[in-house]
């Protein structure tokens, strides 16, 4: 429970929307949790309760709103924005580990014993990690309730609950109406929108604003052809799944991002969502972010100009973690190639939703780039022994990188490989790892740019004045970044 209620009833009287995600309100007399933004009455403050996640909500016997539905508001920006183990604990919460290998998984994964996590979820977010969960399966329910027309016993299991009666229970509960319900509402809410055969269509939330230029620029200008393209207005790409494998088109709206998922196997909908958000970095906190950088005089221009800005980062830390040392030191269309014979020879075949599209592949796993023959690289001798190594650690484990990685114990491994300089570290901790203050003072971007607005240009300097932006440097990145007219910074046409 929220003690700071002052500051929370202050956000639920103005229905801020800003903080949607960091807290909700439980109202004792109607027995219902709402986000701050809801737009019924605010209730009286004396029956408001602050709680710090859905799941510790519906375990104190509060049910959603019907009319603001707080289980579908942004994330917190605090598990994106820390890497202690309570962070890393929700962010593989949200990747669906615990669904797949429990608790203990979850604990392992952590380092940690089962009795030491549930003690730290329970102390920071009011529940446990099988609470946390359960909120998530009940939001994929409610998806794919909403979304599909798939009958309630495959959405059950596709959501991820034991059973059918299980299911019934929690949404019954959750919602304070029956699975035929949600549907028959949505049906009557939805009727004049067209569905896509085989897809499922939602809407991903964020915190405004939101500057979809660098942010879409970036991973069109660098898509891997066969991989990911620009059509239509959408950023499409192939994934890669725990399950099966799957592709996505996301669109960028004035308040929302356009979701359609095509899935191999529905299991993986919570997954695929969580990395969708992930990759557009969709829980970020864009007040916070922008206020900081707002404080250096020579920045705020930058920052006014186009605000909500947000780091491009990836559904895969191993891809891209591949993709970065084959960008060393060449320009992006060279990158993109070197990526693409990869992709030809080693990726698997997918089978692209859309007939007019042009995602055929998945980017190779690191156990199938393991076996590839070095010498088959066009590349410099000494960057096919870095990725050979890279791939090799990747496949068998020792390099472990992914969205649960300790930022500092990753930096270190990458600093220990031959061919793996500050840039190549600092740009995975920043786009795979998602350290919002990693930084890149030796990019030559980031040095021109830095040059034109009169801030230090060599490394050292520039790198004792960006104090002042931490913790966000890697916003700062993406701001000095978009004073240049290279396409990764604008919206393709």
């Amino acid at each position: 429970m929220y003690t700071d209620t002052e500051r929370c009833v202050r956000a639920v009287q103005s229905k801020d929307a800003r903080f949607d995600g960091w807290f909700f309100t439980a109202v004792r007399t109607t027995g219902i949790y709402c986000r701050p933004s809801c737009p019924a009455v605010p209730p009286k403050v004396e029956n408001m309760t602050f709680l710090p996640s859905a799941a510790a909500c519906q375990q104190a016997g509060f049910r959603a709103c019907k009319r603001c539905r707080p289980d579908t508001s942004p994330g917190s920006p605090e598990w994106n924005a820390r890497a202690d183990a309570v962070a890393r604990a929700m962010r593989l919460i949200q990747d669906g580990v615990v669904d797949r290998e429990g608790v203990p998984g979850l604990a392992a994964r952590l380092g940690y014993s089962t009795r030491q996590v549930e003690r730290q979820l329970g102390a920071e977010l009011g529940a446990g990690p099988l609470a946390l969960a359960r909120a998530q399966r009940a939001q994929t329910a409610r998806l794919l309730i909403e979304t599909s027309e798939l009958p309630m016993g495959d959405v059950a299991f596709a959501a991820g609950f034991s059973s059918i009666r299980t299911f019934n229970e929690t949404v019954r509960e959750v919602f304070a109406l029956a699975p035929g319900e949600l549907r028959l509402r949505a049906e009557k809410a939805n009727r004049h929108v067209p569905r896509v055969p085989g897809t499922i269509s939602l809407r991903l939330p964020f915190r405004a604003p939101l500057n979809p230029d660098n942010l879409f620029g970036h991973l069109a200008a660098t898509a891997v052809p066969g991989v990911e393209e620009w059509r239509c207005g959408a950023y499409r790409r192939t994934l890669r799944l725990p399950y099966g494998t799957g592709v996505v088109a996301l669109t960028p709206q004035p308040d929302h991002i356009g979701c359609q998922l095509a899935l191999t196997d529905l299991r993986d909908l919570t997954i695929a969502i969580s990395r969708c958000r992930w990759m557009l970095d969709l829980d970020a906190d864009p007040e916070a972010v922008d206020g900081q950088l707002r404080s250096d005089p020579l920045l705020a221009p930058l920052v006014d100009k186009a605000p909500g800005r947000r780091v491009p980062r990836t559904v895969d830390a191993a891809e891209f973690a591949v993709r970065a040392v084959l960008g060393q030191q060449v320009s992006t269309a060279a990158a993109r190639t070197h990526a693409a014979r990869l992709v030809t020879s080693y990726g698997e075949p997918v089978a692209d939703p859309d007939p007019e599209g042009g995602l055929t592949r998945l980017f190779p796993s690191p156990q199938a780039l393991a076996a590839l023959d070095p010498q088959s690289l066009a590349l410099p001798a000494s960057r096919r022994a870095t990725l050979t190594n890279l791939v090799a650690a990747l496949a068998d484990g020792s390099l472990p990188l992914g969205i649960d990685s300790d930022w500092e114990a990753a930096r270190a491994q990458l600093n220990a490989m031959p061919g793996f300089g500050p840039w190549t570290t600092e740009v995975i901790a920043m786009r795979a790892l998602g350290d919002p203050d990693a930084f890149l003072p030796s990019d030559l971007g980031v040095r021109r740019a830095a040059k034109e607005l009169g801030l230090p240009s060599t490394p050292v300097a520039l790198t004792a004045r960006a104090a002042g932006w931490r913790p966000w440097r890697a916003y700062a990145v993406q701001y000095l970044w978009a004073t240049d007219a290279h396409p990764v910074n604008h919206l393709p046409v």
